[in-house]
């Protein structure tokens, strides 16, 4: 059986919206999913990158857009009443209901929904506390393991290659966003794309633009 890793952090809708999608898109694909959160803003500050809430007019596309592909795929989506937010909280009450860095879909689709429906404050304090009796802890959240664990994840991905979230690992392969889930069927299908030069080629052409790195 294949297995994929699928990388996130719940501060980002794009995520949010790739994990209730999920099923649909790997429906009738025998693979197993690995669920393992990071530290979004580690990653774009590693590759010189900003959020797009950090960019305004990218901010109000991404809400506008996110809200859309909510309507549009059927995924009950609500902004919370702010963003972007500090996701500490979110990530470390996941990794304390687990021994390692992966937490269960049960765990993963209770903190997302938290956050995404109902447009409430997602960090305010009741709201965080209320969430916390509802998981599973296995060690607490506070603590320096959980803390410890974050950390490794998030440096795992970023060696790995990932940039930003969603992003799903099969085999080696990365494939980044909402929309490259039918691209990571195909793959778990067999096409035959990915066994021809595309795949590794496409990247492989000089820039004419000069690397600030």
């Amino acid at each position: 059986m294949q297995s994929i890793t699928f990388h996130f952090d719940f501060i980002s809708p794009f995520a949010y919206l790739a994990f209730e999608h999920l099923p649909r898109a790997l429906e009738g694909v025998n693979c197993a999913v690995r669920y393992r959160p990071l530290l979004l803003g580690a990653a774009l500050k590693h590759n010189g990158q900003l959020a797009p809430a950090e960019v305004p007019p990218k901010r109000d596309w991404t809400y506008r857009h996110v809200t859309w592909l909510g309507h549009a795929h059927g995924i009950p989506l609500d902004m919370p009443a702010t963003h972007p937010y500090n996701p500490l909280p979110h990530l470390r009450l996941a990794l304390a209901t687990s021994h390692d860095g992966d937490v269960s879909r049960a765990v993963a689709e209770t903190i997302f929904r938290d956050i995404w429906r109902g447009g409430g404050e997602a960090i305010a304090p009741q709201r965080l506390a209320a969430l916390e009796q509802r998981l599973p802890r296995v060690r607490e959240a506070a603590g320096d393991q959980v803390k410890a664990q974050l950390k490794t994840n998030t440096d795992a991905a970023i060696a790995a290659g990932v940039f930003g979230v969603p992003t799903f690992e099969l085999e080696g392969r990365m494939f980044w966003g909402f929309d490259s889930l039918p691209m990571l069927r195909a793959c778990l299908q067999g096409d035959a794309w990915f066994n021809g030069p595309a795949w590794d080629a496409a990247p492989r052409r000089p820039s004419a633009l000069r690397s600030s790195h």
